[in-house]
C-alpha cells in the first residue's frame, strides 16, 4: 500500500453544530477506530486529496497532536449537493490486523487479440480482498498479453500470497470484444 500523513487535531465539541462550524473554515470532522477507544479528531480538508481522487489504496499515517496511529481510510461522506467531503472514518491498523479493502487492478501487455483488431474491455478495475495489512499488496498486475478475441480473464486467474480475494472467481476482469467487420467472418 501506499502511505501519506494526515496531520489532525482533537474535537473539544462534538455534535452537529460544532461539525459545521468545522466544516465552515475547511476542516473535515473525523473519527479513528478500532482501538481501545475511539478518537474523535478534525483534519484540513486539502490533506484529503490523495486519498479521494486516486484509485490506489494507502496506509494513512494519522498524526493527531504528536500521537502517530497508522490507519486506512474506512468510510467517506460527502455533500450530496457540492460534493465537498463532510466526513471521515479511519479504521486503526497493525501489520498483522486483517483488514478489508479495495486493491487497484493494472493490465500489463498487449493482448493478442489487440493485435487481430479487438478492443480491450475492463469491467473490474478494483478487487476486494481480506488479509493481514502487511501482505495487502499497493496494486494486482495481471497480463493478458495471451487473451485473444472473444476470451476473458475471471478473477479465479489471480493468484494472491497471503490473502483472500473476496469477489466471486467466475466475474471478469478484463475480456477482449470481437469488433463489428470481424464477427461475420
Amino acid at each position: 500500500m501506499k502511505k501519506t500523513e494526515i496531520v489532525g487535531f482533537k474535537r473539544a465539541n462534538l455534535g452537529r453544530s460544532a461539525s459545521q462550524e468545522l466544516r465552515a473554515q475547511g476542516n473535515v470532522p473525523c473519527v479513528l477506530y478500532g482501538g481501545e477507544d475511539q478518537i474523535s479528531f478534525f483534519a484540513p480538508a486539502y490533506l484529503f486529496r490523495p486519498l479521494l481522487n486516486t484509485p490506489d489504496a494507502y496506509e494513512v499515517i494519522l498524526n493527531i497532536e504528536g500521537t502517530e496511529y497508522t490507519a486506512i481510510l474506512q468510510e467517506t461522506q460527502f455533500h450530496p449537493v457540492n460534493d465537498q467531503l463532510i466526513h471521515a472514518d479511519f479504521l486503526l491498523i497493525n501489520p498483522d490486523k486483517v483488514i478489508k479493502i479495495e486493491v487497484p487492478i493494472k493490465l500489463q501487455g498487449v493482448s493478442l487479440g489487440q493485435q487481430k483488431g479487438g478492443k480491450l474491455v475492463q469491467m473490474l478495475r478494483k478487487l476486494r480482498i481480506q488479509g493481514p495489512a502487511k501482505n495487502i499488496p499497493e496494486f494486482i498486475s495481471l497480463n493478458i498479453e495471451e487473451l485473444d478475441l472473444g476470451k476473458s480473464i475471471k478473477v479465479g486467474a489471480i493468484q494472491l500470497e497471503g490473502v483472500k480475494i473476496l469477489v466471486p472467481a467466475a466475474n471478469p476482469v478484463a475480456t477482449i470484444t470481437v469488433p463489428r467487420a470481424l464477427r461475420g467472418q
